[in-house]
């Protein structure tokens, strides 16, 4: 059991984990510094209040609360949801640990609660997952247009032939029907096929890139439709193909644009991240850029497979626009996620920079 008697809950506001400390009706003794941060919230106004006025506990929570209390054992339990006092979800290991306490002012405390987040960890499996998944229909479907475009230029080919040979114009409308749909399939497969061009890598400004896209959507989407720049301008430039950038962005923001019919507001924010994962690789420091709008949200049926070909949550599309971005993104070595509910969807890229 941790004893508390170097002075009151000494050396707790100095650990890195989320500390709080709870007396026999599970009220708030204290929280150390990381509690706050990772709860947004003050252990001085929470003092002396229930634990559940600051966050829902689970059951599984709950139960290693009380049997902590009733056998005066310590818990653990592993991957706990709770959910803090904002909405906001937080996936934890907790440890729930009895205390010794002699100073007067930690008489009061029973529990020691340790919470430790690990979103990143289930961030970082889900995003491999998923990317296996991703990869593997990718190359089917690379496969597959292969297959289809060769027979293809071969119906083209012999539609134009015919064409030549009928004597009725009339029925020329038939075999140009045949070639112009012929041209449209063969037009689909080229862009399945487009993301395994090499890459032209050279040093860019990302502002300049987001002021490209801003004038495409604007001139495409003319009248009532606003796009907000929220820009970290001191960012350094990266290594990247410019028409590769320029096409994956304007990708996510047409799509947003195209969800609230062309009105609405876009917002594209620029801030330097330090010390994150790409990749499956460290960097000191990364870009990350936000497209954000406040249209209806991505339906919930198609959250998970958004990213894959050929699926698309708009009558007409073609399913393509994000499997393209998150191959251009994915060729820089950095990662795409979302995050959707109705009247605001983000979608976070993360590059890492040439400093990296």
């Amino acid at each position: 059991m941790p004893n508390l008697t170097n002075g009151p809950f000494s050396g707790l506001d100095l650990l890195s984990s989320a500390v709080i400390l709870l007396d026999e009706q599970l009220r708030i003794r204290h929280m150390n510094p990381a509690a706050e941060n990772l709860l947004a919230t003050s252990g001085r106004v929470l003092l002396e209040r229930p634990l559940t006025d600051i966050i829902q506990a689970s059951s599984g929570l709950q139960k290693a609360l009380d049997a902590a209390l009733a056998k005066d054992w310590s818990y653990t339990s592993h991957n706990v949801e709770i959910r803090r006092d904002d909405g906001e979800a937080l996936q934890i290991d907790c440890t729930v640990t009895p205390v010794e306490a002699q100073a007067k002012e930690a008489r009061d405390a029973r529990l020691l609660l340790e919470l430790r987040p690990i979103d990143q960890q289930i961030r970082a499996s889900r995003e491999e997952r998923l990317l296996q998944q991703q990869q593997a229909s990718r190359e089917l479907i690379r496969n597959l247009a292969h297959e289809i475009k060769n027979p293809l230029g071969g119906i083209r080919g012999a539609a134009q032939l015919l064409e030549f040979e009928l004597n009725n114009p009339s029925l020329r409308e038939y075999t140009q029907v045949i070639i112009k749909e012929a041209d449209r399939l063969q037009d689909l497969m080229q862009r399945l096929l487009s993301p395994h061009r090499p890459m032209q890598p050279g040093p860019v400004n990302i502002h300049e890139i987001l002021e490209r896209v801003r004038s495409l959507l604007l001139a495409e989407f003319p009248g009532q439709l606003k796009i907000r720049r929220d820009y970290d301008t001191s960012l350094p430039d990266l290594i990247g193909d410019r028409e590769q950038l320029i096409q994956a962005i304007l990708n996510i923001a047409r799509n947003a644009a195209q969800a609230m019919a062309g009105k609405g507001e876009i917002v594209l924010r620029t801030r330097a991240v330090r010390q994150v994962t790409l990749a499956k690789k460290r960097f000191r420091l990364a870009l990350e850029l936000q497209v954000i709008d406040n249209g209806p949200g991505i339906p919930e049926d198609i959250r998970e497979r958004m990213f894959y070909p050929l699926v698309s949550g708009r009558d007409g599309g073609s399913g393509l626009g994000l499997t393209l971005a998150q191959s251009f993104v994915q060729q820089h070595q950095g990662t795409v996620e979302c995050e959707s509910r109705p009247g605001r969807t983000c979608f976070i890229i993360r590059l890492p920079l040439e400093h990296a």
